[in-house]
């Protein structure tokens, strides 16, 4: 049988050797490209693909710090953080409708344009649309639902005192630092240190998922304060009362523990309201009790009787030629409110006599006259570390001439705050001892410096006593069932280098005068009308705060309750 030859197709015919040896190298060169590929981004280029990756999906968010509390002496709350919610946006990430917008634009008060030009900034990838929101305006924002658009929990400082604390705790901004008073001072221990958090979002900006923390952050200490609030509060009511009665510019008021040197209430008038974040005129916000600067006037006296008493020259009964209240030094006159030939040390004080204290005062040398002074505290700071205070004036002994000598015996030609005055009262409060002021909690009172003995320092604080008694300055300072010790100033303001016919009127005094406690400064500038004299003006106003502040700390009666005279018709004026 014959068979013919069958011709082969295309696909049966064999392929050449060489086209399966060039396909099985360019699979391996692939593979071996694909390799070496992976090699370089997993192992070589990894840090730039995973950077990418973070900038697409991770954030690193910063995890506020609980700022620390304050408190009263007692435990009373100051200043405390409450979490709020502020909103933010990932400028890339956001999607929204024109509803959506003008929505989130009202609910962050905002206007459109305002925040369509946050959200057009491409160049960062983190943006504050709205600090520091309500809770429930939170979130309404949160339930739009908005793609790139958070939330993030920060903290706000709340003032329950409000007015009444604003001066001693000043605020924080809204980054929750401190800014004025305490909260600045303190800054470094309340604050505490944020922390970080890295967070993976999703594709509409939402955080779905905590990676690491970075740092864990540092809660702020709490702070006692030395002030007791209900003391502070009567502080406030009443030089705010005071200085409205007399239609004054300003005025201040200072309570001091005795024998701890603890500030237990400072208060000014007028004043602010720290939980407004509206930044208020800045004659508003001054702590004038620690940064104005005065002329004490009569208030001085008793530190020159004291340095005279400690130079051995004069006695409390000791007798000075008060000619007639006008005496000439240096050309220039010297006068008394009341004319008198003669006065004894004691009288000197109770009567508020210029001439007497000058004449005690240059019976001593230039350098014991202001050395005196400068141990008493004058001229320098206090101590608290309040931010602002002001050192007051000292005039330097090499320079001072005898008309110098003579009014700085009175309180002018010296300046000082009133913090730094009612600190002074603390040695004769004190047998002699000058105590450190503080404005937080102490747990054992601070050793001072010893300035006089105990002998002059007790020798001036019964001087002292006859100030509020008849025939004395200030009757009106007298305090039910206490003895009080203090000293009256009324001094003319200087403006442009002259003195001019406005006053300050002052008082500080201690009680109870066999025992001080307390230590009260009251200082009223610009009192308007007739009685601008310090014991028609800040005499009464020291009586309520100290009466006040000696019950609510039940401190024993030292004199009979019916001690209080009626108010004499007159009272004693002092030349101002």
């Amino acid at each position: 049988m014959n068979y013919a030859t069958v011709p082969q197709t295309s696909s049966q015919q064999a392929l050449p050797a060489w086209r399966s040896r060039v396909l099985y190298v360019l699979l391996l060169t692939g593979m071996a490209g694909l390799l070496a590929r992976a090699v370089y981004l997993q192992g070589i280029h990894n840090d730039f693909l995973q950077q990418k990756g973070d900038a697409r999906y991770g954030r690193v968010i910063e995890v506020p710090a609980h700022r620390g509390m304050i408190t009263d002496r007692n435990g009373e709350p100051l200043a405390v953080s409450t979490p709020v919610e502020s909103v933010w946006a990932s400028p890339q990430d956001v999607e929204m409708t024109a509803k959506q917008a003008k929505q989130l634009a009202q609910l962050v008060g905002l206007s459109d344009a305002e925040v369509k030009a946050k959200l057009s900034d491409d160049s960062h990838d983190f943006v504050f649309l709205k600090r520091q929101l309500p809770p429930e305006q939170a979130r309404q924002v949160s339930l739009l639902g908005i793609p790139g658009i958070s939330l993030q929990r920060e903290y706000r400082r709340y003032y329950p005192g409000g007015e009444v604390t604003s001066h001693l705790l000043g605020f924080t901004d809204v980054d929750d630092n401190g800014r004025e008073g305490i909260e600045f001072s303190l800054q470094a221990k309340l604050g505490g240190k944020a922390g970080s958090q890295q967070v993976i979002k999703d594709r509409r900006g939402h955080i779905v998922e905590d990676v690491a923390s970075l740092r864990a952050p540092k809660e702020g200490s709490d702070v006692a304060l030395s002030i007791d609030s209900k003391i502070q509060f009567l502080a406030f009511r009443e030089i705010k009362q005071v200085v409205e009665q007399h239609h004054a510019k300003a005025g201040s008021i200072v309570v001091l523990d005795a024998k701890s040197g603890e500030v237990l209430a400072l208060a000014n008038w007028p004043t602010y309201n720290s939980n407004n974040r509206n930044k208020p005129a800045l004659n508003l916000m001054r702590n004038r009790a620690v940064t104005d600067l005065f002329e004490p006037g009569s208030t001085m006296k008793p530190f020159t009787v004291a340095a005279a008493l400690e130079g051995g020259k004069f006695k409390p009964d000791t007798v000075i030629n008060t000619e007639n209240g006008v005496w000439t030094v240096g050309g220039r006159k010297i006068h008394d409110t009341h004319q008198k030939r003669s006065l004894t040390v004691a009288q000197v004080i109770q009567q508020s006599s210029n001439v007497g204290a000058a004449k005690m005062a240059l019976s001593l040398t230039p350098q014991i006259f202001c050395r005196s002074l400068s141990e008493n505290g004058f001229g320098a700071a206090t101590g608290s570390e309040f931010p602002g205070e002001a050192t007051g004036k000292l005039r330097d002994y090499k320079t001072l001439r005898p008309i110098e000598q003579a009014t700085m015996s009175y309180g002018n030609g010296i300046s000082v705050n009133l913090l730094q005055l009612a600190r002074a009262y603390t040695v004769f409060a004190n047998g002699g001892e000058l105590k450190p002021v503080t404005l937080l909690k102490q747990e054992i009172p601070a050793v001072g410096i010893k300035i006089y003995s105990e002998t002059t320092a007790r020798e001036v604080r019964d001087m002292l006593e006859l100030v509020v008694k008849p025939g004395g300055t200030a009757p009106l300072a007298q305090v039910a069932g206490y003895r009080v010790a203090g000293k009256t100033g009324t001094s003319h303001k200087l403006q442009n280098g002259k003195y001019v016919d406005r006053y300050v009127a002052s008082f500080v005094g201690m009680a109870p005068a066999s025992n001080p406690r307390l230590i009260v400064a009251v200082m009223v500038d610009e009192p308007a009308g007739s009685e601008y004299y310090g014991g028609l003006v800040a005499a009464p106003a020291f009586s309520n705060v100290m009466g006040a502040a000696l019950r609510t700390l039940d401190v024993p009666y030292d004199a009979p309750l019916n001690n209080v005279l009626q108010a004499p018709k007159e009272i004693i004026g002092e030349d101002a």
